[in-house]
Order: C-alpha cells, then sequence, then structure tokens
C-alpha cells in the first residue's frame, strides 16, 4: 500500500536509516486502520498532540506522520540521546530531548518553538509519559504542547492512536509481535485556539487550551475504541502516582525483597 502523500523535504541520512529499518518492519508485524491523516498541514509548522500508550507508539505513530508526507520530529526524553550509537541516531534524525522534571526542561520548549517557527512538524505527547488511567484513557496533559502552539501561532493538530499497547504493553520488555496486530491512527481538525492567542500566557490561558487539546484527543480515542471516556480524566498527581517511570516499579522491588 502506498504512502497517501509523497514527502517532500530532504530525510536526511538517520531519518532515512530509520525508516528503511522500522517501515519494512511495521508493514511486516501490523495493520494500519488509519483516518484523518489529511488534517495534517502538507508543509509549515505544527504541533500534533498525541496520546501515549507504549513506548512503541512513538515508531507506530511516526509511521503514520511520514506516510502523510512529513517527518515527525519527537520531543523525546532526553535518557534516549545519551545511549550509544541510538543517541546520534536520534539527535541527527532532528529529535528534540527533554528532561523531564528539570530546570532544563525550558530548553526543549526553546528548541520546540525554533523547530515550529521554521516549518518543522512537532510531535508532543502532553500526558507527558504513558497513560496512567487504568483504562489507558489520555490523563490530565501538561501545558507544553499549549505553550509551544500559542507561543508560535501554529495549529494543534490532535492525534489519538491505540494499539501499540497490545504489541508491547506499558513498561514490559518483550514485545508480542504475532499475531499482527492492529494500530489505529486518527488524526483530527486543528483545535479551536483563535480565541485565546495573542494573549498573555498565564496558567489560567495555558490551562484552557491544554483542556481543549485533552478534549479533542480523547473524543478521536472513543471513535476510535467505540466506548466513552470517564467523565473525569485521570491526574496522576491527584492520585499520588508518580509521574514519570514505571509506576509499578517501586511495589515490584518491595515484593523481590519480601522474597530474597
Amino acid at each position: 500500500m502506498a504512502n497517501p502523500r509523497r514527502l517532500r523535504q530532504r530525510r536526511g541520512w538517520a531519518f532515512g536509516f530509520c525508516v528503511g529499518i522500522v517501515e519494512p518492519l511495521l508493514l511486516l508485524v501490523t495493520r494500519r486502520r488509519w483516518r484523518g491523516g489529511e488534517n495534517i498541514p502538507v508543509d509549515g509548522g505544527c504541533v500534533l498532540a498525541v496520546n501515549h500508550v507504549s513506548h512503541l507508539d512513538p515508531l507506530t505513530c511516526a509511521h503514520f506522520v511520514y506516510a502523510w508526507g512529513r517527518i515527525p520530529r519527537f520531543l523525546a526524553k532526553a535518557e534516549v540521546f545519551d545511549v550509544p550509537v541510538l543517541g546520534r541516531i536520534v539527535r541527527s534524525a532532528g529529535q528534540i530531548p527533554v528532561r523531564r522534571l528539570s530546570t532544563d526542561a525550558s530548553l526543549s520548549f526553546t528548541a520546540a518553538v525554533a523547530a515550529v517557527d521554521e516549518g518543522e512538524c512537532v510531535v508532543v505527547y502532553p500526558e507527558g509519559t504513558i497513560t496512567r488511567d487504568p483504562d489507558m484513557w489520555p490523563m490530565r496533559g501538561k501545558t507544553g504542547a499549549a505553550r509551544i502552539a500559542l507561543s508560535s501561532r501554529v495549529p494543534v493538530v490532535p492525534v489519538a492512536q491505540w494499539g501499540a499497547q497490545e504489541i508491547l504493553a506499558p513498561y514490559a520488555k518483550r514485545p508480542h509481535l504475532l499475531p499482527r496486530r492492529t494500530i489505529a491512527m486518527s488524526a483530527g481538525p486543528p483545535v479551536p485556539l483563535d480565541d485565546l492567542r495573542g494573549r498573555p500566557l498565564t496558567p489560567e490561558v495555558l490551562r484552557d487550551a491544554t483542556d481543549r487539546i485533552m478534549d479533542h484527543v480523547t473524543r478521536l480515542l472513543e471513535e476510535i475504541r467505540g466506548e466513552h471516556a470517564p467523565g473525569r480524566r485521570f491526574d496522576p498527581r491527584a492520585a499520588g502516582v508518580r509521574e514519570i517511570g514505571n509506576p509499578h516499579a517501586r511495589a515490584r522491588k518491595l515484593r523481590e525483597r519480601r522474597r530474597s
């Protein structure tokens, strides 16, 4: 099946290397149920706001975005950039490091704004990590995607994805490649934010914009799953769940200590 749009920009060696390895593998082990890709701008700066269900879903999301003629620039956790060889590849592929829960987090915001101002397609996971919601619905979002979009006056395209967690469950180490799984991707029209543009980026404005973004992503996921999301979005901080890393790691370590 041919990609619906042709790529107009240069891939570069690193992104081309990744495409050559990842795309054939995904075509082999997944089925595609894609819709709404025409909502991704053909060119120009934009932010794609995407829900996060698996460590694998950056690859399945990139497959979707690339097929619609754009090279995705992900905000990726900085630890990936420190891995030998892999770090050089993702850096050369134009990905943007994020040092989560640190004073250096503002540097990623500056880099993301610069990227969209240069016409790039920047992918942001507003949740900041794999969802902690028990039923894997989108969580309460962080304000990064809204801040980038409102600072740059670029559109925010909501994207929902589902299926990658069946190949690689959250924080699992072994993927289940067979039988082939269906990867559902759905992009919606840009989130209406024009009434907030030009206003000071107060916490209230950023929270309003973020809630709108998460509402649109959640509605797209409801359509994919054929279910209704909970009336109140899961908030890990209010629930006392750690914000990054494996939320079950501490409990597992305690169980291991008891057994030893």
